[in-house]
């Protein structure tokens, strides 16, 4: 039986499995945080050129994220010693930064997570590095389509079923693999919580959404098989068949007739290409 949790301001809050419903302070807190994330990616645009090494990137979004009073919710999460993760063509997520440079054609994903005043605005969004071929820009099209129509499907009355199954027929209808392994969840006070956001699924299943649950869609699709596997840094996530992957990713927060998303692009830079 699921277990939901009302949550005010003056709550602690831990990760104990229960789906947490924030009140309006919440979503004031969340409002500000994505919106700081979604400045972040949209200050990124006219940097991701050939050339430029994901680290350079990397620390463009520390300076932003320390500038804005906040901290990158990744350094230091279980390890990992980056303020965002990036992943080029056929990393599915959780790129390391590195010294690596993009090339003309890539296609690559900036994930950030700004933690501000104890609210973290997690948002992924994918970027074309010069000219990209067709095949690879269709992807990225369909992959924001993807996670637009589960989030008009994240809605109260709904169950987190109705989002998966959107996505896996939209993404299954143009024969891409819709990666298993690896999904949403709750976001807010803690970084990563109840539910589980799967990216596929059967209509009327999983946990009924309820006003005030906050938590992210992410859907990662690939052009081949939706197969997996994780490298030996611990961390980066790769197609096993070495297709291209595409992710991108909102927070957001069920209202009482709908939802809102926390980490909408301010600039209107809510997919590529952005000039």
């Amino acid at each position: 039986m699921t277990e939901y949790q009302t949550i005010t301001a003056a709550d602690t809050v831990t990760r104990d499995g229960a789906i947490k419903l924030y009140d309006a302070d919440g979503f004031a807190g969340m409002r500000k945080a994505g919106r700081l994330a979604a400045e972040i990616l949209d200050a990124l645009a006219p940097h991701v050129v050939p050339g430029v090494t994901t680290a350079e990137l990397d620390d463009i979004v520390a300076g932003m994220t320390r500038t804005a009073g906040a901290v990158p919710a990744t350094l230091g999460y279980r390890g990992y010693t980056h303020s965002s993760c990036i992943s080029i063509n056929h990393v599915v997520c959780h790129g390391i930064p590195s010294a690596k440079t993009l090339k003309d054609g890539d296609i690559i994903n900036v994930d950030v997570t700004p933690l501000l005043d104890g609210w973290h605005g997690d948002s992924s969004r994918m970027y074309l590095v010069g000219d990209v071929g067709v095949k690879a820009r269709r992807l990225v099209d369909i992959t924001y389509e993807c996670l637009m129509l589960g989030i008009d499907a994240a809605r109260p009355g709904n169950h987190m079923g109705d989002i998966g199954h959107a996505i896996q027929a939209h993404a299954e209808k143009h024969r891409y693999g819709v990666v298993r392994d690896v999904g949403g969840h709750g976001v807010g006070r803690v970084f990563h919580d109840a539910p589980e956001v799967v990216h596929l699924g059967r209509p009327g299943t999983g946990p009924e959404l309820k006003p005030g649950m906050i938590f992210t869609i992410e859907p990662m699709i690939n052009i081949g098989r939706p197969d997996v596997k994780v490298l030996d840094d611990g961390w980066t996530a790769v197609t096993r068949d070495r297709s291209l992957s595409a992710q991108f990713e909102h927070s957001i927060g069920i209202t009482d007739d709908g939802c809102e998303i926390f980490t909408a692009s301010p600039a209107g830079r809510h997919r590529p290409p952005y000039f």
